[in-house]
């Protein structure tokens, strides 16, 4: 059994639990065995098949136990029980917006719902609304929910893919037929969802590497299979492709499959201009081309671009939204990588509802090689993720101090800040003087999705018109492929970050990837600063940063644009500039 099917188990077992009404201490215990699992740096599933767990923090003697019996046997005992008593098709309803654990308990008492299916039914036949609890409304929403899953039912977010894409890559890099090895298509691209992962090699033996590729053990079902390409269903029934190319056609055959399908439009027909033919094998000379020029030798990516003059345009770029005149006219920005970050902001621990205390949260930065660490706990409104009220946030910012000077040796720091609820009313969850003493605020809005467009937009702005407010939290509340963003003036919140001095952050969770990358050139055209934040409600979840460096690449953001690129000591500055010019301008 791998450590992923550990997490799941684990994650389930407390989904269950929570069900049946049973003690949520323990429910918490298995939520924090399933972080554990899933963040720890080794081989924790050989550790627990050699009964070496007993130094891991967060896995008492029951759970080392359960984790030994999954890596020895397969399997869980206590798990199989467990779910015996509820249908498979029961998680599915945990992805239906509004709905948490007493809610689907009640659902599948009642009325025997079991599955996303059976929920439409009893909404659509009025049964639902009949429940204790429930009503019009809920079964509105429900619905609303339901409709916005089946749109998107066909799509993943990265979070979903990320893994496979690497084992498939590793994995085909790997045999000896193979020369080069590339996933294409939108993932390539940074789109913050794909609907399948598009894989490319180049190699002398096409059928030899399609027979290794459908046996992998990723895949559960193949598709379809031929001399140079095969479609197999693989792990979430996420369908890959892979075709194979000669290592001549391989540069044009990574373009081609890259996309999109806009860029290569326009790409094509500067090829045209030329008096070339271009597609995924080759260029081609145009016959009766009378001012065709003579094709260059292409041996890679960029020297296909470098043949129709144009700068080698990054794939994150490549939506045809203006990349190719920039490229032409040497405008392209040198986009931000992964190695430019400097620290990280909008961060949970244990103090509100993140699966590791400060301490571990502060270790594991450290182990990512970051220098500093914001901390942003929820804010009291949030009580249904244990937000902080003002006597426990003090006590979090003292802990801090005494953190940071055990770290000051070091080089690494912890900022102290708050992620502070937006009211209906555009009101701050703290005060004035409490936010004053905190190294930085992130506001976000957790509630009260449903406002008109004007009303959302006007509590928006109302709220980082505050002095005290550092940077702007998930700007439109979207979850990717289960809840859409509320209704805002994205535009009218960039010229009052702009105006304001206001930081917007990039939420780099897979599940979120807001602001998005399509507004980052009009805010960064602002002047407005962007913080790429994980949102990290674990210690694994700091590597997250990995979706919101490929959203700020989309976005044509550079180092320059990013504040967590700074060191410690400059970007102090810059968290605190709103207060300095606000404080300024007041004094005179």
């Amino acid at each position: 059994m791998t450590r992923e099917d550990a997490t799941t188990i684990f994650e389930r077992i407390a989904t269950l639990l929570e069900m049946q009404g049973d003690n949520p201490f323990k429910v918490r215990a298995y939520r924090t065995g399933a972080e554990v699992v899933e963040s720890f740096s080794g081989d924790i599933m050989k550790l627990a098949a050699d009964n070496q767990l007993s130094d891991i923090k967060g896995l008492g003697e029951a759970l080392r136990d359960k984790l030994r019996e999954m890596a020895t046997t397969g399997r869980l005992e206590f798990y199989e029980k467990l779910k015996a008593e509820f249908p498979d098709t029961i998680f599915e309803l945990f992805d239906v917006q509004g709905l948490g654990s007493k809610k689907i308990a009640a659902l599948h008492a009642a009325l025997g719902v079991a599955s996303i299916a059976d929920l439409k039914r009893a909404c659509e036949n009025g049964a639902v609304a009949k429940l204790s609890g429930f009503g019009a409304k809920t079964v509105e929403k429900i619905l609303e929910s339901i409709a916005f899953r089946e749109q998107h039912a066909s799509e993943f977010r990265l979070d979903q893919v990320h893994g496979l894409v690497l084992e498939i890559l590793e994995a085909l890099r790997g045999h000896p037929g193979v020369s080069q090895a590339e996933v294409c298509g939108s993932f390539r691209r940074g789109k913050e969802t794909v609907h399948d992962l598009d894989f490319l090699v180049s190699t002398r033996q096409p059928e030899d590497v399609i027979d290794f590729f459908i046996k992998l053990p990723a895949v559960v079902d193949v598709i379809a299979k031929g001399p140079t390409k095969a479609s197999i269903h693989a792990t979430h029934g996420v369908q890959c492709d892979l075709r194979a190319v000669s290592s001549k056609e391989f540069p044009f055959a990574l373009a081609y499959f890259t996309g999109s399908k806009e860029h290569n439009v326009a790409i094509r027909q500067r090829a045209l201009s030329r008096g070339w033919s271009l597609n995924e094998y080759a260029f081609t000379a145009v016959a009766d081309h009378a001012d065709a020029a003579v094709i260059p030798p292409v041996h890679g990516e960029a020297d296909l671009y470098r043949a129709l003059d144009l700068d080698f345009i990054e794939p994150e770029l490549r939506e045809n939204t203006g990349e190719i005149d920039a490229a032409e006219g040497g405008r392209l920005p040198r986009l931000i990588q992964l190695e430019n970050l400097r620290g990280v902001f909008h961060n949970h621990t244990t103090a509100s509802d993140g699966g590791g205390t400060l301490r571990e949260m502060a270790e594991a930065a450290r182990g990512l090689g970051l220098q500093y660490l914001g901390i942003a706990d929820h804010s009291k409104s949030s009580f249904q993720a244990n937000g902080l009220d003002e006597n426990r946030l003090l006590a979090q910012v003292e802990e801090i101090q005494k953190l940071n000077a055990e770290y000051a040796e070091e080089g690494f720091r912890i900022f102290a800040g708050s992620e502070v609820d937006i009211l209906k009313d555009g009101s701050l969850d703290f005060s004035d003087e409490l936010m004053a003493r905190l190294d930085y605020v992130v506001a976000s809005v957790h509630n009260v999705f449903n406002l008109p467009e004007a009303e959302m937009t006007k509590r928006i702005i109302r709220a980082i018109e505050n002095p005290q407010v550092t940077m702007l939290g998930h700007l439109t509340g979207r979850l990717l492929l289960q809840r859409p963003g509320y209704n805002v003036n994205v535009a009218a919140v960039i010229d009052a970050a702009a105006e304001t001095g206001t930081i917007i952050e990039l939420n780099a969770s897979a599940w979120r990837l807001d602001m998005d990358w399509r507004w980052w050139r009009l805010a960064k055209e602002k002047g407005v600063k962007c913080s790429i934040n994980p949102d990290a409600h674990s210690t694994r979840g700091l590597q997250d940063v990995i979706f919101g460096i490929k959203a700020a690449r989309k976005g044509w953001l550079t180092r320059d644009d990013v504040i967590n690129c700074l060191p410690a000591g400059e970007v102090t500055k810059v968290l605190q500039a709103k207060r300095f010019n606000a404080t300024r301008i007041g004094g005179n």
